[in-house]
This record gives structure tokens, C-alpha cells and sequence, in this order.
């Protein structure tokens, strides 16, 4: 057998499991799902004139 043949005998069962890498876009769309709930509190320190103030003028705001 030449050596050309012996290759070939060796190699051609090698050239057959190539894996096969496929990217594709998925058929439906992707939907993400955002049910967030945000609380805050807002502290504000008044000087104590300016709260006498508010209490008593409480048509300011």
C-alpha cells in the first residue's frame, strides 16, 4: 500500500465528525418581565424656627 492511500484510509474517518456550530434567532421575541416595586422616604431636618413657622402658618404650602 503507498503511503498516499494509508493517509487517506487514516484521515477520512477524522473529517467526518466535524461538529456543526448553528446560531439562529429564536422564533419568538424575548420578553423580560419587569415588576418592580420602588418605595423611598425623604427625611428633611428643619431648624426648629422654621418648624414653628410651618405650624403656625400652615397655609404656606
Amino acid at each position: 500500500m503507498s503511503l498516499r492511500a494509508l493517509l487517506l484510509l487514516v484521515l477520512l474517518p477524522i473529517t467526518g465528525c466535524v461538529p456543526r456550530i448553528e446560531v439562529a434567532a429564536p422564533k419568538e421575541p424575548i420578553t423580560i418581565n419587569m415588576n418592580v416595586k420602588i418605595e423611598h422616604e425623604i427625611h428633611i431636618k428643619v431648624d426648629k424656627d422654621v418648624e414653628a413657622l410651618l405650624k403656625n402658618q400652615s397655609g404656606l404650602f
